[in-house]
């Protein structure tokens, strides 16, 4: 008899190469079961110093070498919109908006003005799983600058 639950007390180890060895809850293993664009694995863990912290950390347990930093894209983007087609929410499952995560990729960079957010393909995580997908919404672009300049913004 197999259960699909994951047992919350039990742990798995993650020896990365950024922050060392971590014991993570086996119930905090989010599986990816059609990967993410262009990154190998299909099991990443969410890491972050407190709730508050503005960016977290996408690590691989399949390569502790594999740490992709992430946002909530509400901090720094109030107006973002994420559409599907339903077709799309129906294939990976999400059924309520409310009980879905979203994240998006971020590019650091040696300015902060130059750090940008992917939200074309942002990161949805629900009930244990986690899917890239292709953001409907027009305004919607692959680099969206996090940190604008006093210019930009006032453009």
């Amino acid at each position: 008899m197999t259960n699909d639950k994951k047992d919350p007390s039990m742990t798995v180890v993650l020896q990365s190469s950024r922050f060392g060895r971590i014991e993570i809850p086996s119930d905090a293993v989010l599986d990816f079961p059609a990967g993410l664009i262009g990154l190998g694995g299909t099991r990443y863990a969410l890491l972050a110093r407190s709730e508050e912290s503005a960016f977290v950390w996408l690590h691989s347990l399949d390569d502790p070498e594999l740490a992709v930093p992430l946002t909530n894209p509400w901090r720094f983007f109030p107006t973002y919109e994420v559409e599907l087609a339903d077709e799309e929410a129906d294939r990976i499952g999400i059924t309520d908006a409310e009980a879905t995560s979203v994240y998006v990729t971020v590019r650091a960079a040696e300015s902060l003005q130059d750090f940008c957010a992917n939200l074309r393909a942002p990161i949805l995580i629900a009930h244990g799983a986690g899917h890239q997908v292709i953001n409907q919404a027009p305004d919607a672009p692959v680099r969206a600058p996090l940190f604008p300049t006093a210019a930009e913004q006032a453009a």
